[in-house]
């Protein structure tokens, strides 16, 4: 069972907290993450779920409060004392992030298998055949056909690009992924195909992840634990189902009534 035990967390997020002039981004927010655990951080826009996804990717410093992930190493490190090289070390091994929009993820201007085989050539990748190998994998396991390989993600599809995002981000097996509304934009049929890809990835690779979303069918499709933000503030969490079946919040049963079919 997910957290069961003496296991230790992979991510801490303790009392974290960050204000924008005098608005609340978000306040005093803490949960702990385990290896295999999807948590959705779910609320309307302004509820501060996107700026929280940042603190704890460490994309933002925190005006109090503070990150704690498990490296490899069993090492527990406090993200705000890693240093710049080893920050950007973890992004490009353990981390990955999914943007809503693509492009913000993607290098337009080159090929497919050169943006999937950027990130190998990170970690210290040399051969070119087995790059490119990897990479053609990786392209299959997304749903993209081999023979765009060379092709730019200009010439792609929103849905196309969504998913070599996708495969850039996991080709060098990280154990966490955050996505920022990773269906967001996209027809939905488009929307349906990319989240059965996305539930039997972190499935098969067995990835902890933090998905921000506004929509609760992809956080009731992808999510084991639910956190459900309100002007900065987490006003429930639990079990997914539990929470989306049974929400005990005035503002969580709102947001349910209204989205989610009876």
């Amino acid at each position: 069972m997910i957290g069961a035990g003496d296991e230790q967390p992979l991510l801490v997020a303790e009392r974290l907290s960050k204000r924008y002039g005098r608005q609340i981004g978000c306040r005093d927010v803490s949960f702990s993450l385990y290896e295999g655990e999807v948590m959705a951080i779910v609320g309307e826009s302004g509820s501060g779920k996107t700026t929280l996804l940042q603190l704890l990717s460490s994309q933002m410093e925190p005006g109090a409060g503070r990150v704690l992930y498990r490296m490899r190493d069993g090492v527990t490190r406090d993200m705000a004392k890693l240093s710049e090289a080893e920050r950007r070390f973890l992004f490009r091994t353990d981390w990955g992030y999914v943007h809503q929009d693509a492009a913000q993820g993607l290098r337009m201007g080159v090929s497919a298998g050169a943006n999937v085989g950027e990130r190998l050539m990170a970690v210290g990748w040399r051969h070119y055949g087995r790059i490119r190998h990897s990479a053609t994998t990786w392209l299959d396991r997304v749903e993209i056909d081999r023979d765009r390989i060379d092709d730019t993600p200009r010439t792609y599809s929103g849905g196309m690009r969504q998913r070599l995002q996708i495969a850039r981000n996991l080709v060098t097996q990280p154990r966490l992924v955050f996505m920022d509304e990773p269906t967001g934009g996209l027809d939905v049929s488009v929307q349906a195909r990319l989240l059965d890809l996305l539930r039997g990835l972190v499935a098969d690779l067995g990835l902890s992840a933090v998905v921000v979303t506004h929509d609760l069918a992809v956080a009731r499709l992808l999510s084991h634990r639910i956190v459900v933000m309100k002007g900065g503030d987490v006003i429930e969490s639990g079990l997914t189902d539990q929470v989306l079946d049974d929400p005990r919040e005035a503002y969580t049963q709102l947001l349910v009534s209204s989205i989610l079919p009876p």
